[in-house]
């Protein structure tokens, strides 16, 4: 097994495009290695990477030439004498993750490749013989994402001086931008372990540097000229910008002004102003004639910023002066309009005749001339950034011809009207094809009026659709053709993977029977009530009910699903009752597997015990776990085995030889990434069916869906790459709302999920009552705050690009501790007593909460602070305060969480928790006071992390504080997220990695202190 890791170097100077390092670790090798002689014992050598020669071997074989071996340092997680495996490489010889782990430098052989180089690495590199590490994936997505852009034509040829250097560079608009944030955001610190700085804004230049290596590799034999008047200077530039050699050789420092300049000035058009031409088509009305009433063109200025502010060229020119209605006061708009009609005409060269009007306001256009628009023009000028207004219809797939499947299955018993049948991906469908305008078949007259058309747009059924002659011709041969296919390829011909006859697109898919019901939407509540069994301790309540009906349903049609109910709605305890139903059936006496953490093996023994008692349940994990023989005999006499994500992948080989009835794994996020050995050998495990349990089926790229359901259901969504091309890609990166709503209808069948904020699925959860709690600073406090600021704005006035980004996150780092406490800030063990504000208000509140007898959960993102509470509170209340970090090993992480939930008079009632340790995993429903210490700004993680108490069991209501410093910018983005948390959560995303791009005045005004701030 080889694991292909990846490192980014960056460049040493502006002009230098940085390197990619890469190191393979290899399954094969020992796990311990001794020093090489003549090397300083305190850094070691990597125990299980290849040695250089071995990985160029490995590389060259991907096609990859010019390669320089090479060394890194990094400093990475290790414990029982060996750096921990990566999760896609599980070794038996590393001890238990109860261990110890600590930092310990090791020395890796790597291969060093040039953006060129890499760049073909990248694009050829097949996970599935090679599984890629976090890092080598995120490389192979801003990789796709470099070639999207450059595909589209959303790059410019640029310099960069000191010393000359010809580069591409991406422009992003629109989408292209949340798409880039989201992708920095997700950047994996393995990517940057070999910064000195680890700087994460470098994702900037690593995006960069794709961009400009993928945009050579596609000129790569050809030649860009300007002609005869081009200068010298500027054709050296053109030659810079195709070969291998990025330098431009030949010129002072005044051909490099002068070419900047000229550089500057024609990229100018390249950029948006603040308002830009905007072109909406209209068609005729309905029922009129063509000719009489042509399609139209509607010319106007829109602005940039409010898309929704439009301005139409009757108004523009009726204007004196000053335009307004555009959100923003415009002079000479006349000019403005008409410089940028200027520029679309490059683009749309029919917009010349409107141009030699005196004052162009619509261009008229018949049929042929509106489809080109819309088919050719329209995606053009957007794409360079002009405003682009069509009909609704044109983006729906109802305004496409295609296929439309009217199959018949048998019904599913179960089903409210149900009967026996075969059911199953691989029971057989009888269907029939008929030619459609999205979901409504056409009838013989209509198709025969089409036949006759020779316009590709026809009103059809009072409304526009395009007519493809190749589309209605294939259509006419098909029209009436019945046969029979597997439900598997139904529903991956609804999805448009799969090979249709003559390739026309499948635009709907209706069914009868069990299938109908499923493709409804309405299964869950369409299903007959199926009983918790008699050995099942407890009441299910009417939402868990059905969510058992559910499982039971799948599990008896032969098909998987992703139980993915919102946390706290007890996923749990539906699975217990249905493993509990499958203990109790005398038919089939199989066992089941679950996968699980590490860390929730002994609560699923625990719940088990509680809810099934009866249950037999095996724990296979550990040292000692049995093997062999005893194994078989521990699986045979068992109704449920437990184990662990890593033993999954390391015992592969003995649960593959074992036919479970069903195979289970919770917190299915880890599977996530679909080229790990460890989802691989738990896609490889058989059982009749599989279900996937998960709160977050979706954390960062669809991909993850992918994944979840390639275990759940395989083959349902087609390949990786075919499912990136048809569904991710157009969704994340394009918003494409169509392929949305596509594959939503055919997954949502095998997804169930429901959220506690819907008062139809549970009502008597207490109350959540959410406050924004406004601390004000010390003078102190102030001082600091005040310093820090004015330092960054003076130093920010003179960095640039990847250094000034780095300021800015450093210094938000800064000012967040300076809200906290001056001692977290200066790290100088003062005391704290006295000296912030939020500690002073977090001390009342806890005086009222334990003068209740209450208990309460307070949640920092810096674990340093929060060993710092730990230690005062205790001192201050004379009471002990537990504190759960990173560190904190298993045993004593349950042993804390069974001595906060004891109901009695000695269990401790606060409890400091490490965001990231303690924001997941954990029920502490003893808890009824939330404390948000200082924020992340991202609201789905302070959720989570609020969830630890507001979840069923918790018959309390739940007082939920954020802390935020009243003038400071903790103050004013907690009012941004407030405002706008749906637009926060995409946007701000996990970190402050936004606020890089603001400008200097924008952050100034963002972290300047305000009135008020300062306690008097």
């Amino acid at each position: 097994m080889l694991v292909l890791h990846g490192c980014w170097l960056r460049g040493s100077s502006p002009g230098q495009p940085g390197r990619f390092s890469y190191w393979a670790e290899d399954a094969s090798r020992p796990s311990t290695a001794p020093a090489r002689a003549g090397r300083p014992p305190k850094v070691r050598d990597h125990p299980y990477a290849l040695d250089s020669s071995e990985l160029a071997t490995a590389l060259h074989t991907a096609g990859v030439g010019r390669m320089t071996p090479g060394e890194l340092v990094l400093s990475l997680p290790t414990c029982g004498g060996g750096p921990l495996a990566s999760p896609e490489l599980v070794r038996d010889e590393i001890a238990d993750e109860a261990g110890t782990v600590r930092a310990v430098s090791w020395r890796i052989p790597t291969i060093e490749l040039d953006p060129d180089e890499a760049a073909v690495l990248l694009r050829v590199v097949d996970l599935t013989e090679t599984a890629g590490g976090a890092s080598v994936r995120h490389l192979m997505s801003v990789a796709g994402f470099a070639a999207d852009l450059v595909k589209r034509g959303r790059v410019l040829p640029s310099l960069l001086p000191d010393p000359p250097t010809a580069c591409w560079l991406p422009v992003l608009t629109g989408p292209d931008v949340a798409w880039a944030r989201v992708m920095a955001a997700a950047v994996p610190p393995s990517l940057l372990a070999a910064q000195s700085d680890a700087d994460p804004s470098i994702w900037a230049e690593l995006l960069d540097t794709l961009v400009d290596a993928t945009a050579r590799a596609l000129l790569r034999h050809k030649r860009l000229t300007l002609g005869r008047a081009g200068s010298p200077a500027a054709r050296s530039w053109l030659a810079a910008l195709t070969g291998p050699d990025r330098r431009i050789t030949g010129i002072d420092e005044s051909d490099a002004a002068a070419l900047q300049a000229m550089i500057d000035r024609w990229q100018a058009d390249a950029f948006a102003g603040p308002v830009r031409a905007c072109f909406r088509l209209t068609e005729p009305p309905p029922g009129a004639d063509d000719e009489i009433d042509p399609w139209q063109l509607r010319l106007g200025l829109q602005d940039v910023d409010e898309p929704s502010m439009v301005v139409d060229a009757p108004a523009v020119w009726r204007a004196k002066g000053t335009l307004s209605g555009l959100g923003r006061a415009l002079a000479a708009p006349q000019e403005t309009f008409l410089t940028e009609l200027g520029k679309a005409a490059r683009l749309y060269p029919q917009l010349d005749g409107a141009l030699r009007t005196a004052r162009p306001a619509v261009l008229t256009l018949d049929a042929v001339g509106a489809h080109h628009f819309l088919r050719d023009a329209a995606p053009v000028l957007s794409t360079a950034g002009f405003g682009v207004q069509l009909p609704g219809w044109w983006t729906r797939p109802s305004s496409r011809l295609g296929l439309k499947i009217t199959a018949s299955t048998p019904p599913q018993p179960g089903m409210v009207a149900g009967r026996s049948g075969v059911v199953g991906f691989d029971s057989i469908a009888e269907f029939r094809y008929d030619l459609a305008v999205g979901e409504d078949a056409l009838t013989t007259d209509e198709l025969a009026a089409l036949s006759e058309s020779k316009a590709p747009l026809v009103r059809l059924r009072g409304q526009w659709v395009e007519l493809d002659a190749r589309r209605l011709a294939a259509g006419l041969r098909i029209a009436g053709r019945t046969g029979a296919v597997p439900i598997g390829d139904l529903l991956r011909l609804g999805l448009g993977i799969g090979e249709s006859p003559e390739d026309l697109p499948v635009t709907d898919v209706v069914a009868d029977g069990w299938l109908g019901d499923l493709l409804s939407g309405t299964v869950e509540q369409r299903l007959e009530p199926v009983a918790a069994p008699d050995s099942f301790i407890g009441r299910l309540r009417p939402y868990q009910a059905r969510g058992l009906s559910w499982l039971d349903f799948l599990g008896r049609s032969g098909l998987g699903g992703v139980l993915a109910d919102d946390m706290g709605l007890g996923k749990t305890v539906q699975l217990l009752a249905l493993l509990a139903a499958d203990a109790d059936a005398d038919a089939d006496d199989r066992p089941s597997l679950l996968i699980c953490p590490m860390s929730l093996v002994g609560n699923w023994q625990r719940e088990a015990d509680r809810f099934t008692p009866d249950l037999r349940v095996h724990v296979h994990h550990g040292a000692e776990r049995a093997r062999g023989r005893s194994f078989d005999d521990a699986v045979a006499a068992n109704d449920l085995v437990i184990t662990t994500y890593a033993l999954a992948a390391r015992d592969a080989a003995a649960l593959r030889a074992v036919a479970w009835r069903r195979v289970v794994v919770d917190e299915a996020q880890a599977i996530k990434n679909a080229a790990t050995k460890q989802a691989t050998a738990i896609r490889s495990i058989p059982a009749d069916t599989r279900i996937a349990v998960t709160g977050t089926p979706v954390e960062n790229r669809l991909a993850d869906l992918w994944s979840i359901l390639e275990f759940a259901n395989p083959g349902l969504l087609g390949s990786a790459a075919t499912f990136k091309k048809r569904y991710a890609e157009p969704i994340e990166r394009h918003g494409d709302d169509a392929a949305a709503e596509r594959l939503r209808r055919f997954t949502g069948p095998f997804v169930l999920r429901r959220l506690k904020t819907d008062s139809s699925i549970i009502s008597d959860l207490p109350a959540k009552l959410e406050m924004d709690l406004v601390c004000t600073l010390t003078a102190e406090q102030a001082a600091l705050y005040q310093a820090v600021v004015d330092d960054m704005l003076e130093r920010i006035a003179k960095s640039t690009g990847i250094e000034r980004r780095g300021l800015v996150l450093a210094t938000m780092t800064k000012l967040k501790q300076v809200c906290n406490h001056p001692a977290h800030f200066l790290r100088d063990g003062s005391r704290l007593a006295g000296r912030s504000g939020k500690l002073d208000r977090l001390e009342e509140i806890l005086e009222e909460v334990l003068g209740s007898g209450e208990k309460a959960l307070l949640f920092t993102q810096y674990a340093e602070f929060g060993s710092m509470l730990r230690s005062h509170l205790a001192g201050r209340f004379g009471r002990e305060v537990l504190f759960l970090h990173g560190a904190v090993v298993k045993s004593a992480r349950d042993e804390m969480v069974a001595r906060f939930q004891a109901e009695d008079a000695w269990s401790p009632s606060l409890f400091v928790l490490s965001l990231k340790a303690g924001g997941t995993g954990l029920t502490l429903t003893a808890a009824n006071h939330v404390v948000h210490v200082d924020r992340w700004w991202n609201p789905a993680v302070e959720d989570q992390a609020t969830d630890r108490a507001f979840r069923i069991g918790q018959r309390r209501a739940v007082q939920v504080r954020k802390f935020v410093c009243a003038g400071t910018v903790e103050e004013k983005i907690a009012a941004m997220i407030n405002s706008k948390r749906g637009l926060a959560a995409r946007i701000v995303g996990t970190g402050e990695q936004w606020l890089t791009e603001l400008s200097t005045a924008q952050l100034g005004d963002l972290l300047r202190l305000e009135v008020g701030a300062v306690v008097e």
